[in-house]
């Protein structure tokens, strides 16, 4: 069995982490390390994900400051950056052992809202297909790549948002993402919370921003109109 590193961060989400990393270690008992990086939770996040972790760390907050600060602590051989809203597919390990067997260097899955609007599904097609056109992956389709891989890169720069889209970036001029056709399934729930049309606009526009250059501490404050940390 290939063997890994879970990296979750993670900013007060008690309300789900249990039944989260529970999901994961069903999968792959514990021949998987995994490293939960909390950002500064004021619920119970931490006391919730102890059961489960193999270590839990501090960090400050802001994704690419905990996946840095997760891969620090990780002893395996492949990383994967999973987001605490999302969910693994059943046949998780056998697609690894797949990425590991080709000699993959990095790559990430198809994603699966949990939203049940039709829209959702059209949001799905867009992400995973622009996905494989590009060789560029968001974090809600579960990053994964080897270690030497992920020290090639430099990890995550440190920036307050589209730290993905940054790291996809730099990886694909290394090698061409591994695309793993099955689904992770993630929260849909910023789509519910702001509204799906809504989403999808600002989605685009934070994109394009910073593909011609934008700063990304200018779309925080766009994606964050009042002081939240990520």
């Amino acid at each position: 069995m290939i063997t890994g590193t879970f990296i979750i961060p993670a900013l007060n989400e008690a309300a789900n982490i249990a039944q989260q990393l529970r999901q994961v270690r069903e999968l792959v008992g514990d021949q998987w390390q995994l490293v939960l990086v909390d950002g500064g939770s004021t619920d119970d996040t931490v006391a919730q994900a102890h059961p489960f972790c193999d270590h839990i760390i501090s960090s400050a907050p802001g994704r690419a400051r905990q996946m840095n600060a997760g891969a620090a602590q990780a002893d395996g051989h492949i990383l994967l950056f999973l987001h605490a809203d999302t969910r693994l597919p059943r046949d998780f390990i056998a697609q690894i052992q797949q990425f590991a067997q080709q000699g993959g260097q990095w790559g990430r899955f198809d994603v699966r809202l949990d939203g049940g609007h039709p829209l959702f599904r059209l949001i799905e097609w867009m992400m995973n297909h622009r996905s494989r056109w590009t060789g560029i992956a968001t974090g809600d389709q579960a990053i994964f790549m080897t270690r030497d891989f992920f020290q090639r890169c430099g990890g995550f720069g440190d920036l307050p948002l589209m730290e993905d889209i940054d790291f996809c970036k730099r990886a694909r001029r290394l090698a061409r993402p591994f695309c793993i056709s099955s689904r992770v399934t993630t929260s849909a729930r910023k789509w519910q919370k702001n509204g799906i049309l809504r989403t999808i606009l600002l989605m685009w526009w934070l994109r394009l921003a910073f593909f011609v250059g934008v700063p990304p501490t200018v779309l925080h404050r766009w994606y964050y109109p009042s002081p939240c940390p990520r």
